[in-house]
């Protein structure tokens, strides 16, 4: 019977790139700006690695079909190389391989890493099924805000929230995280932002003004793993294991039948129930230390509360307004600047999640440094709220 991979993995670095509009740099350069911190802070040689998994979702010109562009950018010579794909949640897809791996047994050291060009494409959100000035554009679903925006239209008529007030929420969900990546030195978007702006800006699809939606960025990230004992074995202390991975994809219930109302995501429950069993969490309010979830817009993060059952259902826009994910809330969430900050360079955002956590955890975080964190939960939310894959990592300290 399986058991899960609960401490069965430890990260021994990480790395990421500089978000942003990196015209100065092709793919093959962020993967390497990433690769390059991550080597260093693991303390080996690249040579050490015994298999990598890279994501990349929509760099097809750079990239291709392939994963030959990451070896030969990376120098992994010899060793088995894959490129993966699951829509947003494709950097937490290439960390659930390499994972994989090293719990099974299959390597010692395994290297997962997501890498994305999207400012090539010349669109200013995600592309859609035509041809590019730079690059092919690509995307399997109509306007993603619109999309999200029928969540929040849902979740509204569910739980009869006042219009005012829903906006106010998101607003705030948007307010906080550019408080928090004004201290990040990695974000793309590094500027405070006021409410009364965030409120008053041009409406994108209602209720989402331009703060509520998140930008396109040039980014990559990456972790190595290894087991915990060949971890020790390197001299590492105080390890950040891998408590839980799960991911969960739309089976079409939400699409093909009337059972789903709008106002929630159902892949997230799946994904996040299946993730507490697996790491043992009773209450994820109280324990987790942090989130990092997948804000591409800001209804989202508000809806992802109660999927991942640290609001009740119908209460996360008053636990958003009472400040309860701020920085010096409760369970602080995006305390990085999350996607409102990073943009969405989809191959790197689900490691880029995780990285911070792992700063977080090792007390590395600088001006965002959290008191003493145990826990930290990744969502990483691809597709849209009726057609989609949700995939979730819980990293923490070993022991917990």
């Amino acid at each position: 019977m399986a058991t899960g991979i609960k401490d069965k993995v430890a990260i021994i670095g990480m790395g990421c790139s500089r978000f942003g509009e990196r015209w100065d740099a092709g793919t093959e350069h962020l993967l390497t700006e990433a690769f390059t911190e991550a080597l260093a802070d693991a303390g080996i040689g690249r040579e050490q690695v015994g298999a990598a998994w890279y994501g990349s979702a929509m760099d097809r010109v750079n990239v291709g079909n392939s994963a030959i562009p990451l070896s030969t950018a990376l120098r992994l010579e010899g060793i088995p190389v894959s490129r993966v794909e699951n829509m947003c949640a494709t950097g937490t897809e290439a960390l659930r391989g390499a994972t994989y791996a090293v719990a099974s047994g299959a390597v010692d050291i395994a290297l997962a890493i997501g890498a994305e060009k999207l400012k090539d494409t010349g669109y200013g959100g995600l592309p859609v099924a035509s041809k590019g000035t730079l690059n092919d554009l690509w995307m399997p679903y109509g306007s993603a805000p619109a999309g999200f925006a029928q969540l929040a239209a849902g979740y509204r008529a569910k739980y009869r929230i006042d219009k005012a007030d829903l906006k106010r929420a998101i607003g705030r969900v948007s307010w906080k995280s550019h408080q928090n990546g004004a201290k990040n030195p990695k974000a793309h978007l590094r500027k405070a932002v006021e409410m009364d702006t965030i409120l008053n800006a041009p409406i994108i699809a209602e209720p989402l003004g331009v703060f509520d939606c998140c930008g396109v960025s040039d980014g990559a990230a990456c972790a190595i793993v290894t087991t915990p004992e060949i971890a020790r074995s390197l001299g590492k202390k105080d390890l950040v294991t891998i408590k839980a991975l799960q991911l969960s994809a739309s089976a079409g219930r939400e699409q093909g039948t009337n059972q789903w109302d709008g106002s929630y995501v159902q892949n997230t429950r799946n994904a996040s129930r299946a993730a507490y069993a697996e790491a043992g969490i009773q209450n994820p309010r109280k324990e987790l230390s942090a989130l990092e979830v997948h804000d591409c817009f800001s209804i989202t993060e508000l809806v992802t509360m109660e999927d991942l059952g640290v609001s009740d259902d119908g209460q996360a826009w008053k636990d958003v307004l009472d400040g309860v994910f701020d920085a010096d809330g409760a369970l602080p969430c995006q305390i990085d600047g999350g996607l409102k900050c990073f943009g969405h360079p989809i191959g790197a955002s689900g490691l880029r999640m995780v990285y911070e956590h792992y700063l977080q955890l090792q007390g590395r975080a600088g001006a965002r440094q959290l008191k003493n964190p145990q826990l930290g939960l990744s969502h990483n939310l691809g597709g849209v709220p009726y057609n989609g894959v949700c995939a979730i990592s819980i990293v923490g300290l070993e022991g917990r």
